[in-house]
């Protein structure tokens, strides 16, 4: 039996790229993308045999179903691509606020449908979405992304409604304190957060990476919303 297939959308960097070691390192082989084709070329070889890098700009949805021509049958789907934003309502800068949802709402949806005819028509089959707590947790400036990744939740639900037996989910990351935005952050910043959390610790990517791969695998969940955030709700 042939090794399953992945395909980490916004895999080249953070924590989709931490997925896709994660993948291979179950023996699965990962197709991962990013808007660059030499970069996601680069990345692929530094991963091995096992992993391919294709160029895709989900925000240029259009060209999305061109772009994954040559991807072979597809067994999980992530779709880990994101862009931060900080677009204030009395500063509205249109076009970016346009090419934020472009990316998520319908670039998500355009990648989906043009793998849809390689992927098995069953409960083993997954997808996960990524959105964030932005949509229950807004800050100054979070107008768009926070609209859009509450819309993921609506698109999570009628995907599973419309593609089901495939299951569709999606993982809400909070604040995550090994990533590479936050990592750099001064000194300080995190600290702020981590109070805010009932062990007074953050999320990290290997916590976003194995709740990624529990939706992507398990049988029995579909429609889920699922955040990894330490409980920051709570405090």
């Amino acid at each position: 039996m042939s090794a399953r297939t992945i395909v980490i959308v916004g895999g080249t960097s953070g924590i989709g790229l931490e997925l896709a070691r994660d993948c291979i390192a179950r023996g699965e082989r990962v197709v991962l993308t990013g808007r660059d084709a030499e970069r996601a070329r680069a990345i692929a070889a530094e991963l091995g045999e096992a992993a391919t890098g294709i160029a895709l700009d989900i925000s240029e949805p259009h060209g999305v179903a061109a772009s994954l021509a040559e991807v072979g049958p597809v067994h999980g789907l992530v779709l880990a691509a994101i862009e931060r934003d900080a677009n204030t309502v009395r500063d509205y800068d249109i076009d970016r606020a346009v090419r934020l949802v472009t990316l998520k709402l319908v670039g998500y949806t355009a990648v989906i449908r043009a793998l849809l005819d390689r992927m098995e028509d069953s409960v083993d089959t997954g997808i996960v979405l990524f959105g964030g707590r932005a949509k229950d947790l807004p800050y100054p400036g979070s107008t768009t992304v926070s609209t859009i990744n509450g819309g993921v939740t609506g698109l999570v639900n009628t995907l599973a409604l419309e593609l089901a037996p495939i299951r569709v989910n999606a993982v809400h990351p909070g604040i995550i304190g090994d990533s590479p935005f936050w990592a750099t952050k001064p000194a300080g910043v995190l600290e702020q957060y981590e109070r805010h959390t009932p062990g007074g610790e953050l999320a990290t990517m290997a916590d976003v990476v194995g709740a990624t791969q529990f939706l992507l695998r398990n049988r029995g969940v579909s429609a889920v919303n699922l955040p990894v955030d330490r409980g920051t709700v709570l405090l």
